[in-house]
């Protein structure tokens, strides 16, 4: 009986080679210029393939150096691209693998939470889906060990996701990590205008104005901000670009952030 997760997208979304992965994320990170500000509890960063999307990634990714000695444990929601459901899947497994190492799951965690109504065991869901997996050698690379909470969200609405979230939520030893892309196959002016309102919802927390056109993972992202909203804490934009910016033409671009709450 398989009990571990193993890489769908090793070698397409990123490098399959554990040298050439560590060396381009630590080139992402390097890239970073230092920002001031407290360490974040919660980040939303993107999940295309690295060379379209790694930089701005790592822009939030460089804001949890600070909190690697203290987090231990990081719940990660991404959206479905493969699988249509309703609620949350929760995986039976008991590590992911990345060309870098096992990532542990947290079994406590996810025997919490598979108690709410919301939430179900779905693998075929975790199987071949890339929203979650393009971030752990980003957690992998900034972190060292951690414990993990994969959760893939179906159809689910702002107050169910919060729900989880909230019941997850712990102290300074779990980092909360949304999956999510931006605008999808714009021109680069109208992308870049459409993101840039997509921020301005994300930064003022009103999940109630972000639908699917505006973010691929609106689901997850739209239950922190629910949670937020609830904890009062303040949204910051770390980095806004889209594939025109890093590797892609300007005809028909996706957009990517990279947000931070504290």
């Amino acid at each position: 009986m398989q009990t571990t997760r193993t890489p769908a997208v090793a070698g397409l979304f990123y490098p399959a080679s554990a040298a050439e992965l560590h060396a381009q994320i630590q080139a992402f990170l390097n890239q970073v210029q230092p920002m001031a500000g407290p360490p974040p509890k919660a980040i939303i960063a993107p999940h295309a393939g690295y060379v379209y999307s790694g930089p701005i990634a790592a822009s939030a990714y460089a804001r949890i150096k600070a909190i690697s000695e203290i987090v231990t444990r990081v719940v990660l929601l991404g959206p479905s691209h493969r699988v249509g459901f309703r609620g949350i899947a929760v995986s039976s497994m008991q590590a992911f693998a990345t060309p870098l190492g096992l990532v542990p799951v947290d079994q406590e965690a996810i025997e919490q939470i598979r108690q709410l109504p919301d939430v179900s065991f779905l693998e075929q869901a975790h199987t071949q889906e890339h929203s979650l997996e393009v971030h752990l050698p980003f957690l992998q690379e900034v972190l060292g060990p951690f414990k993990l909470v994969p959760l893939v969200v179906g159809d689910a609405r702002p107050q169910q996701v919060g729900t989880i979230l909230e019941v997850l939520w712990g102290g300074p030893e779990t980092l909360i990590v949304i999956s999510s892309d931006l605008s999808h196959y714009h021109d680069y002016q109208t992308a870049r205008y459409l993101d840039s309102e997509t921020s301005k919802a994300i930064e003022t927390l009103r999940f109630q104005d972000i639908g699917y056109e505006q973010a691929c993972g609106r689901n997850p992202v739209n239950g922190l901000l629910w949670v937020a909203q609830r904890k009062d804490l303040h949204g910051e934009t770390l980095d806004l670009r889209n594939s025109g910016d890093t590797a892609g033409s300007r005809d028909q671009v996706v957009g990517y952030g990279a947000y931070a709450f504290h």
